[in-house]
Parts: structure tokens; sequence; C-alpha cells
């Protein structure tokens, strides 16, 4: 059914997902593993940041749109960790849906 060459190139993919998962698994700190929510906010929140910048350098937006964002999402954060702090360190997946949906808001904001 399979030839030699298919065969060794199955098993060769195979092991470089395997190796590329396990890296992947292995890059998180304990931290991260324990706050997956509050580590999904944050990303998302940094990547926001770097479209921001991104924007204005391609003059898509002006310095004070950029700063109006960056407001929003430090506010966004601020309530991150105010509603951590009541729960033990922990977000609720109730309160990571709710943080989307204002990373949402300035999402639209920023574009593409």
């Amino acid at each position: 059914m399979f030839n030699f060459a298919t065969r060794t190139l199955t098993i060769a993919i195979a092991a470089a997902a395997f190796t590329l998962g396990a890296a992947s698994a292995m890059a998180d700190t304990p931290w991260q593993q324990h706050h997956a929510w509050r580590e999904q906010v944050n990303n998302r929140l940094q990547r926001q940041n770097a479209r921001i910048h991104r924007q204005v350098a391609e003059g898509e937006l002006s310095k004070s749109q950029a700063a109006a964002l960056h407001r929003r999402d430090r506010s966004i954060r601020a309530q991150e960790r105010r509603m951590a702090a009541r729960n033990d360190g922990h977000l609720t997946k109730g309160q990571q849906r709710f943080l989307n949906r204002r990373e949402n808001h300035v999402s639209r904001k920023i574009g593409r």
C-alpha cells in the first residue's frame, strides 16, 4: 500500500509534528499553565498593542487615536488584574468572555 519513500516521509512528518507540539507545550511556564485564561487575555492585549503601533507607523492611526486605544487596553488589563485578585489569581470563563468582548470593541477600532 505504502512504498518506502511515502512511509519514511509520513514518519518524518509525524515526528516533526510531535517534536513541535512537545516544544510548544514545554514553552509554557507553570504560571501560564495554571492561569490559561489570564494568559489568553494578556496575549491578546499584547497583540493588539503591536497592531496599534503598526497602524501608527503605517499612518492609518494618529498618535492621539493610538493613545486613546492604549488607554482602553490599559483599562482592560487593570480590570483583568482586579478580577483575578478577587478569585485567587484566576479568571472564570465568564470573566474571560467579558474581557474578550471588551477587547473586541478595541480591536474593531484598530482595523486590520
